[in-house]
């Protein structure tokens, strides 16, 4: 595939006020000629972010730098769909020479704007991009779409288990999610049928927004034995008020990401977003140096680790064993 290029800084185009970010240059580090890249992400939280810092770090990495010889136009959608679609839309109208598509909504919106053009997307922190019919196959994804998964078919199963090892005693799980998002209901599908597996009963409640997630979390009280989400944008970008309220009702929280473990949530097994979103950008860099986009396979995590959340812990007053932190990683020490 040809290099991907522009033809000047000027091409830079102002937003069309569709997010709530105007035009941001990240970054990045050297080659020659100019190269414009756009990011849209559904929402902003500390997860998305990671990996959005960890696909510029890439592109540094490789030699592309701001200002120099890189612009990017970076998008936060704002948890809205209609704001994803919109974005897409634009970065294509802008003639980006590629564009990371940050989210399973994202990526559906980019690649739905980018058909009938030779503009590459590149999709990360997607649970199912076959499911979601971004590609057709994961080892030759063919077309002009491919990208870093963040499925892990193990992930779910030991996030589940963790609940049973740590509360043997626990009977439901209440889950939050966003039912209107695709990638959550697969999700919540998978985790669900784990629950049984296990013993558990998996209590949803849906949050469409995220202003409405703590809401969610407070109809669970009284219900559940636990709270959990897995891989949801939308509780993700409120998760601090359902730390909060956890807290309050000495709940413990599961999360489906380290990074929300960071944030306070008791515990999670998972990967770090800042690695696949470095997987991503080093498949941008391929594609810029001429690797034709669909020859490059689909990438997926490669393993999952504990975390542990030890302040949490103490305040949901949890001794923990030897064998249960042998293997953790540890956060939130005093």
């Amino acid at each position: 595939m040809r290099k991907f290029f522009a033809a000047s800084c000027a091409a830079l185009l102002l937003l069309t006020g569709c997010s709530s970010n105007e035009t941001q240059t990240e970054d990045e580090t050297g080659k020659s000629e100019m190269v414009k890249i756009g990011i849209t992400q559904i929402v902003e939280h500390p997860s998305l972010d990671e990996n959005r810092r960890g696909f510029i770090a890439a592109l540094k990495d490789a030699g592309y730098e701001n200002k120099k010889n890189l612009l990017i136009d970076y998008q936060n959608a704002q948890d809205d769909m209609n704001n994803s679609i919109s974005i897409g839309q634009k970065l294509v109208g802008d003639k980006n020479d590629l564009i990371l598509a940050i989210s399973t909504p994202s990526a559906l919106s980019a690649v739905k704007a980018a058909e009938g053009t030779d503009i590459p997307v590149v999709f990360s922190a997607v649970t199912d991009p076959m499911d979601a019919n971004l590609v057709t196959d994961y080892d030759k994804p063919g077309g002009n779409v491919t990208g870093v998964s963040d499925m892990d078919p193990d992930n779910f199963y030991h996030a589940v288990k963790a609940i049973k090892d740590f509360y043997p005693n626990a009977k439901k799980v209440g889950v939050l999610y966003n039912s209107g998002e695709q990638n959550s209901v697969q999700t919540f599908a998978v985790v669900e049928k784990h629950m049984q597996e296990l013993g558990l009963e998996a209590v949803k409640a849906s949050a469409s927004r995220s202003s409405e997630v703590q809401q969610a979390a407070e109809s669970l009280i009284g219900q559940v034995d636990a709270f959990a989400y897995f891989q949801d944008n939308t509780v993700a970008s409120a998760l601090e008020s359902v730390i909060k309220l956890a807290n309050e009702h000495q709940i413990p929280f599961f999360a489906g990401d380290v990074d929300s473990v960071k944030r306070g949530a008791f515990a999670a097994y998972g990967f770090e977003q800042y690695d696949m979103g470095y997987k991503a950008g080093q498949i941008a860099v391929e594609i810029l140096n001429g690797k034709k986009v669909g020859d490059i396979p689909v990438v997926f995590p490669e393993g999952v680790q504990l975390y542990i959340h030890e302040q949490t812990a103490e305040l949901l007053g949890l001794e923990l064993t030897p064998e249960q932190t042998q293997d953790a990683v540890i956060v939130g020490k005093e």
